[in-house]
């Protein structure tokens, strides 16, 4: 009887084990795949402080809080099914698709450019508020959740492709696992963000080092937002342009041309990691990153051409100086 308790005890261990393995491997997947979507998540945590911007401070966290639980379920009600599917019964779509979502992120990031030198974005947002068009909360945790869902379904599709081989049970978790810790960085960053002026304000009405800090957060404030502004733009840019990279390279096997452009930047890297000795490992990921935004900029300066400055310079925007006055009595 004590034998058979004792082998009971030692299967129970030998499962539990097993169980904390099986745990650590998902842990350790689940940080693996975050890793490699992190471009994305600094965009996410760049774009979100933007949709308060003008809102009553009391009001900030809890649109926060709306933006997340939008963000939550669009990773687990639609993309993480979706995902699981894809990879299960269709896993050579994955590729194409990563890479419409990496053409994507070029385009967003060279479009903030182009925004930016153009002022043609700017312009718009300050016409909009000096005329005091403050959205309503719904429009604003509608308009963030749908710009969520699109870098969200990036974030989930890179994780997929790093945990693909692994069990389709296996896959769920670990997704699943990515999509709560991810949110939950995200948005508890950019709580932190938000808030931190209040935060500062409070601390400056105290005396002596306490008011300093507090001043040095007010005034931090713009030049943090503006940092992972660039920050965020940089990481689409050279993110897109990395998967575009290794996705013409997984390409190649249908059509061997298409390996021209990852043999290059990979040979200029190792070339970089052989002649700079202990610095190789750094220079030549910084080499293999310029590469990536190279081709990221390249591509996102296509697709903005194609959506912005072509159709522009090629529509009417001005009725010519003849044209009839519309009568607007009637």
């Amino acid at each position: 009887m004590a034998g058979g308790l004792f082998a009971l005890l030692d299967d129970v261990a030998v499962l539990a084990k097993a169980a904390a393995a099986s745990v650590d491997d998902v842990a350790a997947a689940a940080g693996r795949a975050s890793v490699k979507a992190s471009g994305v998540i600094v965009d996410d945590t760049a774009v979100t402080p933007q949709y308060v911007q003008g809102i009553e401070p009391k009001r900030e966290l809890p649109i926060i809080k709306t933006i997340a639980i939008g963000s939550l379920r669009n990773k687990l009600l639609f993309i993480l099914p979706a995902a699981l599917l894809l990879s299960q019964f269709l896993p050579v779509a994955l590729t194409p698709l990563l890479m419409v979502g990496g053409t994507y992120l070029c385009f967003e990031g060279v479009e903030k450019i182009w925004e930016r030198v153009s002022g043609h974005g700017e312009d718009a947002a300050g016409k909009a508020h000096d005329e005091g068009q403050v959205a309503d909360e719904k429009t604003i945790t509608s308009g963030a959740i749908r710009t969520d869902f699109i870098l969200s379904a990036e974030i989930m599709v890179i994780s997929l492709n790093e945990v693909k081989d692994e069990p389709f049970v296996t896959r769920a978790i670990i997704l699943a696992v990515v999509a709560v810790l991810i949110t939950v960085l995200v948005y508890g960053v950019v709580a932190l963000i938000v808030k931190m002026d209040d935060v500062g304000l409070h601390l400056a009405k105290g005396d002596g080092a306490r008011a300093g800090l507090g001043r040095g957060l007010v005034a931090a404030m713009p030049k943090l937002l503006a940092t992972l502004s660039v920050v965020g733009i940089a990481a689409m840019i050279w993110v897109g342009g990395h998967i575009l990279l290794v996705g013409l390279d997984e390409l190649s096997e249908y059509w061997s041309p298409l390996h021209y452009p990852y043999e290059w930047v990979h040979h200029v890297e190792e070339a970089v990691h052989d002649a700079t000795g202990a610095l190789g490992g750094v220079l030549g990921w910084v080499t293999n990153t310029i590469g990536s935004a190279i081709l990221g900029l390249i591509v996102g300066a296509i697709v903005v051409a194609v959506m912005h400055v072509i159709p522009r310079k090629g529509g009417h925007d001005e009725a010519p100086a003849d044209a009839p006055a519309v009568d607007e009595t009637h």
